[in-house]
């Protein structure tokens, strides 16, 4: 049996989530973090039958906050994550659908407000695994592609 012939996705690129009709937005490729997570602002649940669902606000584009975008989505659970500096946050868990190098699958994200970050998502490496590989040293494999350049 042959083993599947993974692709290559640099430190940064650029995904869509279709979700939420965002057709670009750049992440941080960052095996170090199991989980993904998004930049989301102005959080409020509700429920919707025996479900609890978020409606919350993204800007996709860095370093803007024009053009916010309302989400709505369903909470599968919530987890307990440690950031980056260090301090727990619990955060909701969401499932959706995203778009990379032509591969299209669901992944969980998890909302949390990344004002402070660079990149308005994390792409963990649960959400990775068994898809791709990471060139550190090279980005945007997706755009490189799209405009027919290759490595």
């Amino acid at each position: 049996m042959k083993k599947k012939q993974l692709k290559v996705i640099g430190w940064r690129e650029s995904v869509s989530l279709p979700d939420f009709g965002i057709e670009k937005i750049n992440v941080k490729v960052d095996s170090g973090a199991a989980t993904s997570s998004l930049h989301a602002f102005d959080m409020t649940t509700y429920e919707k039958g025996q479900d609890q669902y978020v409606k919350f606000f993204i800007h996709p584009e860095q370093r803007h906050k024009t053009k916010p975008i309302e989400c709505h989505a369903k909470i599968l659970e919530y987890r307990k994550i440690k950031s980056s500096n260090g301090q727990t946050e619990r955060r909701p868990v969401i499932l959706t659908r995203i778009s990379l190098l032509d591969e299209h699958w669901s992944i969980e994200l998890t909302l949390t407000n990344r004002d402070e970050m660079t990149f308005r998502m994390l792409l963990g490496r649960q959400s990775i695994r068994k898809r791709f590989l990471i060139d550190t040293g090279n980005s945007f494999y997706s755009t490189k592609v799209k405009r027919g350049i290759s490595k």
